[in-house]
C-alpha cells in the first residue's frame, strides 16, 4: 500500500511539473474538483483606456497581438496598420490590444487624452490597457510574462508580441517591424 501511495505522489507531482512548464494553472471547478484551467500568460486582468474591466481569458483560443503604444512617437502611424488588421480579422479571431505606455517619454498624461487621440486620429476601436510600465523594475507583469516568453523586452514604442491561439506560444517583434509585414 506504501508503494502505491508513494508511486501516486510521484505522478502527481511529475503531472504538476509538466503543467507548470506548458504554463498551465490548476483551480478548483464549480464543484470543488480539481481542473487545468487557461495558460497562465492570458490570467491577468487589469483596467482599459475607459476604466472598465479588461480580463485578457476572454481572448482565450484567440491570436493576441500585444503592441505597447505611445501617441507621440514616429511609429504611432502604426496604430492604422494595426486597426485595419483588426477590423479585417477579429471575426477570424484575431484581437489587438494596447498597453499605452510612458515609458519612453511619448505618451500623453492621462488615460483620456490617450483614448481620444487614438480615436479620434486613428479610429482605433481595438481594446486598450490604461497606461502601464513595459520596462524596468515597474514592469507591468503581463509584460514581465511576455519578456520572459520571448527573452525580449520592448527598446521603444510599439514592440510587438503575438500570442498564438493556443495562449502558450509568443513571438516577438520589434517596433521597426510593420504589423502587416509578412514574418507577423
Amino acid at each position: 500500500h506504501g508503494d502505491i501511495m508513494l508511486a501516486h505522489d510521484h505522478l502527481r507531482r511529475s503531472v504538476l511539473q509538466e503543467m507548470f512548464a506548458l504554463g498551465l494553472r490548476m483551480r478548483a471547478g464549480n464543484d470543488g474538483e480539481p481542473r487545468i484551467d487557461r495558460p497562465a500568460l492570458l490570467d491577468h486582468q487589469m483596467k482599459g483606456l475607459d476604466g472598465k474591466p479588461l480580463d485578457l481569458c476572454q481572448f482565450e483560443g484567440r491570436a493576441i497581438i500585444v503592441v505597447n503604444t505611445a501617441s507621440k512617437c514616429g511609429y504611432t502611424p502604426q496604430f492604422e496598420k494595426l486597426e485595419g488588421m483588426y477590423k479585417r480579422y477579429r471575426d477570424k479571431g484575431l484581437v489587438v490590444v494596447g498597453f499605452p505606455s510612458n515609458d519612453f517619454r511619448q505618451e500623453l498624461a492621462t488615460n483620456a487624452e490617450v483614448g481620444e487621440f487614438c480615436r479620434l486620429t486613428y479610429g482605433v476601436q481595438f481594446p486598450m490597457a490604461e497606461k502601464t510600465s513595459v520596462t524596468g523594475d515597474s514592469m507591468n507583469p503581463f509584460f514581465r510574462q511576455l519578456a520572459a516568453a520571448t527573452k525580449q523586452s520592448p527598446r521603444w514604442n510599439f514592440h510587438k508580441y503575438l500570442i498564438a491561439p493556443d495562449g502558450r506560444t509568443v513571438h516577438s517583434f520589434a517596433t521597426g517591424v510593420e504589423p502587416d509585414a509578412p514574418e507577423v
